[in-house]
């Protein structure tokens, strides 16, 4: 991994955890501060404005009647509201679309960390090995060398002959050499 990427990832993971750190801190400083009112009971809010953002509590459309939410089931069942009439959080959410926001939503947060750690693990096994491009591009130049040696050595032999032929070469290997010193 290059030097660059390491550093860009650093800051990144750096970035991230101070996050994480400012919004632990600010959600702490905000229970400390504040001081809870007595609780009232949801029967007494009469309209879903008042009592959807009450998070005990849940708006039935269908009896309109704010009623305490049912802690001991995950989802409140058919005999309290249905779920396409049932409002919590925000009344104009119905129940079931919150189901499917939240559920599409942890589902892209959940594919979002798989990749970035398949990304994070793909990154570093191939930073230890050379790349294929590169593999191929060292391979076609030893390649490309081997060939111009091969023919530098053939452009030597046929200069060398042409020099024997006319007796330009100073070794005295080739007939006409004795004939040179005199």
């Amino acid at each position: 991994m290059s030097p660059f990427k390491k550093e860009r990832l650093r800051t990144l993971t750096t970035s991230v955890f101070l996050g994480a750190v400012v919004l632990c801190v600010s959600f702490v400083s905000q229970g400390e501060s504040q001081t809870t009112p007595p609780p009232t009971p949801c029967a007494a809010y009469k309209s879903c404005d008042k009592c959807a953002p009450n998070a005990k509590c849940l708006w039935c459309f269908t009896t309109n009647n704010c009623t305490e939410y049912p802690v001991s089931w995950l989802l409140p069942p058919a005999s309290v509201c249905q779920l396409s009439q049932a409002r919590w959080g925000v009344c104009w959410l119905n129940f079931e679309g919150l189901i499917i926001a939240m559920a599409v939503l942890g589902g892209t947060i959940l594919i979002s960390i798989t990749a970035c750690c398949c990304c994070c693990c793909c990154c570093k096994k191939r930073s230890s090995r050379p790349d294929r491009d590169e593999e191929r591009f060292v391979r076609k130049r030893e390649e490309i060398k081997q060939r111009a040696d091969e023919r530098n050595v053939e452009r030597k032999a046929r200069h060398d002959q042409i020099r024997k032929k006319y007796g330009l070469m100073s070794d005295s290997d080739h007939p006409y050499s004795k004939f040179e010193n005199e």
